[in-house]
This record gives C-alpha cells, sequence and structure tokens, in this order.
C-alpha cells in the first residue's frame, strides 16, 4: 500500500476547497449557533495529550451543555468511570473540540477550540441535579465554529436505520472477552437500574 506523505500530493488528489467551507466558519456563538447547540442533548469530546488522542461520549437529557457567552461553553463533568483520559488531556494541552449532534438532523456543528477544567462551587453548582453537582466543568473556549456536510449522516441513514436491528456485543460481553469467566449476563442486565441510580 502506498501512503500520502506530504500535504501537496493530497491537496493535488483533491482539488480546490468549496468556498463556502470557509465562508461558513463563525469565530464566535451566533444565535442560530446557540439555537443548535441549545437543542443538542449530546456530543462528541475529542482531545489530544501525552499518550495520544481521545474521543468521548457526553450526554444529558436536557441541553448537553450550558452556553456562558459568546466564546465560551460549559461542559459539565457527569459520573461516569473514573478513566479520566479527556480530563488529563485538558489538563495537559487544552486543545479540544465539540462536535453536537441533534436527533433527527443530519447536519453536525463543530468547534475547536482550548479547554480548562475548573472546580469552582461557583460553576460546578450552576448544574446542580437532585442534590448532586459534577466534580469538574470543562470551560471550552471558541476557536472556530461550523457546520459539518450532512452526507456522512446521510449516508449512514444514522436516524432511519432499514430492516432488522444489527445484533452487537453488549457491555458485559465485551469485558467477558477480557476478564475470563465475567458473568456478563447478569452485568448486562443489571446495568439499566445501576445506571438509572448513577446518572448524576
Amino acid at each position: 500500500m502506498q501512503l500520502i506523505e506530504n500535504v501537496e500530493s493530497l491537496e493535488t488528489l483533491y482539488g480546490e476547497v468549496s468556498p463556502r467551507a470557509i465562508t461558513k466558519v463563525a469565530t464566535r456563538i451566533t444565535p442560530l449557533y446557540r439555537h443548535w447547540i441549545d437543542a443538542s442533548r449530546f456530543l462528541v469530546l475529542t482531545t489530544v495529550g501525552e499518550e495520544g488522542t481521545d474521543a468521548s461520549p457526553r450526554g444529558d437529557d436536557g441541553p448537553v451543555v450550558r452556553i456562558m457567552d459568546e466564546k465560551t461553553i460549559l461542559l459539565p463533568d457527569w459520573k461516569g468511570n473514573n478513566r479520566l483520559d479527556s480530563l488529563r488531556n485538558i489538563v495537559r494541552d487544552g486543545r479540544a473540540s465539540l462536535m453536537f449532534m441533534v436527533p433527527g438532523c443530519d447536519n453536525v456543528v463543530r468547534t475547536n477550540g482550548t479547554a480548562a477544567l475548573t472546580a469552582d462551587d461557583s460553576v460546578t453548582g450552576q448544574f446542580e441535579r437532585k442534590g448532586k453537582t459534577p466534580k469538574t466543568v470543562i470551560v471550552f473556549t471558541v476557536g472556530d465554529l461550523y457546520f459539518q456536510c450532512a452526507k456522512a449522516l446521510m449516508r449512514s441513514r444514522l436516524w432511519n436505520p432499514e430492516g432488522e436491528p444489527v445484533r452487537v456485543p453488549k457491555a458485559g460481553e465485551f469485558l467477558r472477552e477480557m476478564e475470563e469467566g465475567f458473568d456478563a449476563e447478569t452485568y448486562d442486565s443489571d446495568y439499566g437500574d445501576y445506571a438509572k441510580a448513577n446518572m448524576w
């Protein structure tokens, strides 16, 4: 397999960039982008650090983030598995991106910028849920912001799957693959109740 090893070869292969791919880019959260972000309950956070890159799904039952101002987004770090991959990366290297998705919409909104963490009570307290607050909040500063072409979601029919549901491994099965003798069936059957009690 021959690999592409320089940018010039890559650009020659693809040709000129579409002018609108450049003009659509905003450097702040405009009113329409605010509307989209407020409607999003799910995003993917990407970071980079000493160990490499990391992509982490984040979701909530309402807006997944809170917009502080036209350049600043607050993302609570709700209870998870304590691996802290994304958070370690942010502390070491602030470069980060957010990709917002809205169910049923084929476009995706992306923002690239920088991130920092705060455990300040005046910030974490803004996200209080059922007496619980996140240990930290990610403070994301927008560098650029733009909608992504809808073709990827259209091709995948992400929101409109056809035919029978695809049978894929469950979480317990993944764990059993790595840990011989693990009780995958009990783990999977009990996880729903466990998750409900540990959502926030």
